[in-house]
């Protein structure tokens, strides 16, 4: 399976890597395509290593085909796993922008979608979030997983907006239906 793991700019965006490793180690083709923000959070060369594959982050990096790589993956791809999801990604997807490989990736791509929000508490139960939320769900094979109800944030606030475990994550890429 073809498998594009869209990072965007979060704390949680360490977990994409585990989520990579796990998903080639299972004889997955992983590519990994992360916002300008996620590169704050975790390396490309980690994120290429661990996947195999060159990681896309800018439209700068797109010289080697005459095909944009966006498009060449969006038509590629058999899923589009967004881990983490963050706020900011959560909205542009929602209203159809495209300031980014991903999230111009997003608009290419005709498959199902799974998105694993991660974000502070406040962030998630904001009114905006949530319609975008909602936005989303409604859309034809598109599933929002998580976050996790309860716990402790990396910001120390305790609620829901943690990121769902690795192995939830793992199990609903690779086991359809989506």
């Amino acid at each position: 399976m073809v498998i594009v793991l869209g990072v965007c700019g979060s704390i949680a965006a360490y977990k994409a890597a585990d989520v990579a490793s796990r998903l080639v180690k299972m004889g997955h083709e992983v590519h990994c395509v992360c916002t300008p923000t996620a590169l704050q959070f975790v390396t490309p060369l980690t994120l290429m290593t661990l996947s195999r594959n060159p990681v896309v982050s800018s439209f700068e990096e797109e010289t080697g085909s005459w095909v944009p790589v966006h498009i060449d993956l969006a038509q590629r791809a058999d899923v589009l796993a967004i881990v983490p999801a963050s706020a900011n990604t959560l909205a542009c997807m929602a209203q159809g922008f495209a300031p980014n490989a991903l999230t111009s990736l997003y608009l290419a791509y005709r498959g199902p979608v799974l998105i694993f929000p991660a974000m502070n508490g406040a962030m998630w139960e904001h009114t905006a979030t949530q319609a975008n939320v909602a936005i989303l769900s409604a859309r034809p094979e598109h599933r929002i997983i998580g976050p996790a109800e309860d716990g402790m944030l990396a910001c120390g606030t305790t609620g829901k907006g943690r990121l769902v475990e690795v192995e939830t994550i793992v199990r609903e890429i690779t086991e359809p239906p989506y």
